[in-house]
């Protein structure tokens, strides 16, 4: 079965840094737009960072110049790197791979990220 799995997900104090990161099973990313979403209590889900199957990049104002998105791969894995952290980053971060040309739209369970002193 198709399956998205991330990870890297905890506690870390403000201006601090985390990874997550995703896997997936049989599907490759390579084919795919890869995106990370985040879903904070009490809001709405949003996009945090996405890239296409070519290597476009696009990021929330939020998050621009902190976080970055990256795909290895021959390990068919996505990235988020975070940085600079800050109390509102908190919240459950979702990976995502879509098509719709092929109308797939998988997503993972998700990995809390929680950003407090």
């Amino acid at each position: 079965q198709v399956q998205l799995v991330e990870s890297g997900g905890g506690l870390v104090q403000p201006g601090g840094s985390l990874r997550l990161s995703c896997a997936a099973s049989r599907i490759f990313f390579s084919m795919y737009t890869a995106g990370w979403y985040r879903q904070a209590p009490g809001k709405q889900r949003e996009l945090v960072a996405a890239m296409s199957s070519g290597g476009t990049t696009n990021y929330a104002d939020s998050v621009k110049g902190r976080f970055t998105i990256s795909r290895d791969n021959a390990k068919n894995t996505v990235y988020l790197q975070m940085n600079s952290l800050k109390p509102e980053d908190t919240a459950v971060y979702y990976c995502n791979a879509h098509s719709s040309w092929s109308s797939v739209d998988v997503w993972g369970k998700g990995t809390l990220v929680t950003v407090s002193s």
